[in-house]
Order: C-alpha cells, then sequence, then structure tokens
C-alpha cells in the first residue's frame, strides 16, 4: 500500500472512530470522515472535537490543518473503508448489529476491486461473514476482488491515543489473503504486535476479553456485597489478599457500564446459553450492584429523616462510566442516579460530574459546593477531583468506589 495515494473512509467518528482517523491522518494518510450527526461533523469541520480524549484536541488539529483529514455526513470514496459504529444490544440482550448492516449498506456502491473493508466494531461471531455474504449478493463483480477483515479495538479509555499505537491488534480476514491484506495496513500506523487468525476467532477474542473482565469485576463486587454484611472494609481486605504472589483482585465499583464489558458478555450469552454460565452470571451480579447501591442510599436518606426529623441534602458524586472521562454510556452511576431521583423526588439532589458542562436531563452542581452542602455524600465514581476533598466526619460518606479506601 502506498500511503501517500491512500484514501481512508471511516464510518463512525466516535469514541474510537474519531481518535482512529487521527492516528491514520497523523501518518499522512487521507481520512474522509462520515458521522449520521451533522452537529458532530459541523464542530469537526471547524476544528473542535466533541469528546474529552487527552492529546486529541492538539493531534487532531495538526491533521486538520494540514488538511489530512474532513468530516462528512455523507460516505466518501475510499481504499479503505472501516466500519466503527455502535453495538448495542435488544430489551432482551440480544446484540444489535443494524448499525454496522446500515453502515455497510452505506458503501455498498463506493466498493471498488481491489478496496479493504474492514469491521471494527465490537460482533457477534459471524458478523464479518454475514457482512461479506451481504456484499457479495449484492456486488457480484467484487467477489474474490475486495479484502474483508475484522480488528476490533482494545484501547481505554483516557490513554486511547497512546494504546490506538502501542497496543497488540487481533486482525482476522474472511481469508488468509484479506488477513494479510488488513495487517499490511494496520502496520503502517500500529506499532503494537499484530496478530493474524480468522475472522470468527477475531470476534470471539474481542467478546472473551470483555467477559473475562466482567467475570473478576464480578467477583470483586460480590466480596464488597458480603463485605458490607459482615461488618468488613473491602478495601482492606482485598489489599490484604493481593498480598499473595498469585492473587489479583480488581476493585469493587458501583457497578460495570462502558460500551464493551456491560455490553459484550451478553453476545456470548444469548448465542450460547447453556454453555455461558458464569458469564452470564457475572452480569447478573455487576447489575444487581448497582441496585444495590441505589438502595444503600435510599435507606440511607430514610435513615437521616428517622434520626434528625428533616429531608437531607444528598450529593451523588459522578455519571461517568468510569473515572476521569465524559463517557456515560451504559454508566452505572447514572442509573443509580436515575433510581434514586424517581424515589427520592422529595429532596435536594446534587448531581456532580466534572467531567462535562451540562446534562440535557440532571443539573450539575459543582463537585465542591455539592460536597460542602450535602448531608449525604455517595461516592460513585472516583474522579481525580474527589481526592482534594477534605474527609469530614460530620457528614455520611457512601463510598462506593474506593475515593476513602482507608
Amino acid at each position: 500500500m502506498d500511503k501517500e495515494n491512500l484514501s481512508v473512509t471511516m464510518i463512525g467518528l466516535g469514541y474510537i472512530g474519531l481518535p482512529t482517523s487521527v492516528l491514520i491522518a497523523s501518518k499522512g494518510i487521507r481520512v474522509n470522515g462520515m458521522d449520521i450527526n451533522k452537529e458532530v461533523v459541523s464542530s469537526l469541520n471547524h476544528g473542535k472535537i466533541h469528546i474529552v480524549e487527552p492529546d486529541l484536541q492538539s493531534e487532531f488539529s495538526n491533521v486538520l490543518k494540514k488538511d489530512y483529514f474532513r468530516a462528512s455526513s455523507i460516505v466518501e470514496d475510499g481504499d479503505v473503508y472501516l466500519i466503527v459504529v455502535p453495538t448495542p444490544f435488544k430489551g432482551n440482550h440480544e446484540p444489535d448489529i443494524s448499525f454496522v448492516e446500515k453502515a455497510t449498506n452505506s458503501v455498498l456502491d463506493k466498493l471498488k476491486s481491489g478496496d479493504l473493508f474492514i469491521i471494527e466494531s465490537t460482533s457477534p461471531v459471524g458478523t464479518t461473514e454475514k457482512m461479506a455474504k451481504f456484499i457479495f449478493s449484492k456486488r457480484p463483480d467484487l467477489v474474490d476482488n475486495l479484502f474483508i477483515a475484522y480488528c476490533p479495538e482494545r484501547v481505554l479509555p483516557g490513554n486511547v491515543m497512546y494504546e490506538l499505537v502501542n497496543n497488540d491488534r487481533v486482525i482476522g480476514g474472511v481469508d488468509q489473503v484479506s488477513t494479510n491484506k488488513a495487517c499490511e495496513f494496520y502496520s503502517m500506523f500500529i506499532e503494537g504486535e499484530l496478530h493474524r487468525t480468522t475472522a470468527r476467532t477475531a470476534e470471539m477474542c474481542k467478546l472473551t476479553e470483555n467477559a473475562s473482565r466482567d467475570v473478576q469485576i464480578a467477583f470483586a463486587n460480590e466480596l464488597s456485597l458480603i463485605c458490607d454484611k459482615a461488618d468488613i472494609n473491602v478495601w482492606e481486605l482485598i489489599d490484604l489478599a493481593n498480598k499473595h504472589p498469585r492473587v489479583n483482585i480488581l476493585q469493587p465499583g458501583a457497578g460495570v457500564g462502558g460500551h464493551c464489558i456491560a455490553v459484550d458478555p451478553y453476545f456470548i450469552a444469548s448465542e450460547f446459553p447453556k454453555e455461558s454460565q458464569l458469564i452470564a452470571k457475572a452480569r447478573e451480579i455487576n447489575n444487581y450492584k448497582s441496585f444495590w447501591v441505589a438502595e444503600k442510599i435510599g435507606n440511607e436518606i430514610l435513615k437521616f429523616k428517622l434520626e434528625n426529623g428533616i429531608d437531607p441534602k444528598v450529593a451523588l458524586m459522578g455519571l461517568a462510566f468510569k473515572p476521569n472521562i465524559d463517557d456515560l454510556r451504559e454508566s452505572p452511576a447514572k442509573y443509580i442516579t436515575q433510581k434514586v431521583m424517581q424515589s427520592q423526588n422529595d429532596i435536594e439532589i446534587l448531581v456532580v460530574e466534572p467531567n462535562i458542562n451540562d446534562h440535557h436531563v440532571y443539573k450539575l452542581s459543582s463537585y465542591q459546593i455539592a460536597y460542602e452542602t450535602a448531608d449525604i455524600v455517595a461516592f460513585l465514581v472516583n474522579h481525580k477531583e474527589f481526592s482534594n476533598l477534605k474527609y469530614n466526619p460530620k457528614k455520611i460518606i457512601l463510598d462506593f468506589c474506593g475515593v476513602n479506601k482507608k
């Protein structure tokens, strides 16, 4: 591949699509980014990104200045087509690949002989093969003339720009030639090792990684439930248990959120319900932890009313699905906030999220003011700002994420 004459079309400019576009463009490869959100397209073409991610804005400004990137609400011609769109689940926890299907359909008329078509969206096993069959059914002229592969991302929000470059990638084509072609493309901007496999194995690998993490988090969350009942400090317990040379227990939280760990295990459980007993149970435990946290806050509110004869002011600290980012997708903290506000609509609740300026549902408060004025403070996300708050023994502190571990 000649990067000077190469053109990449990116379908989806979200938390993965935009950073990936910027990385590719930074290597001198022209990228045409497409997104259905016209406000996002307009914002990007005016030089402003719409997500919070360290180093992304400066890198984006550089590639925009050099004219290696532009955003559009229509699909532009390219030589490589990357599908980076959401794959949520339906109400019954079955995977919804309609966004991938629509994205594939949107490039159908643009594809030409010799092009490379890659899906990065987290997908159920067999999705890449299904899209290949769809493409060839509509464009039989492309049979044996189009390279098709799957390559999932595996980055950590808040460190995306570094991990996109340095993390290993698993790349699986629908055939060996497609795998090799995709590896040739990724080697132009990835420094991590590229591991070749089949499309089906690559799809399952992504799901397996996140299901494994979900199970490990479920163990920590279950421990926190047990320790609460046994009057044991779970943070101290885990710290001591981890002194064992072969034990590495994760930290508990208010649940599990995000676009990967809270979703991907369902893709396995829905397709293999009899075989995925542990995976399904881990999802159940992590979802229950959020419900339990909401009930715990509600009980403390009731206790305060009974003991003091007045309604408390309550601060709910954090809305994002993990510390120090602005991403609220599948956030347990957001679910907890919603449940508490629905059940306690007669008291003053201060909602805090330092990584966003405003929210269409919740009126946001300064974390300092919320902490100072609240009678009950519930830490739902361990944002770095919260570590600056001086512990006040006169307040009721409910720490569900380890802000005050000792």
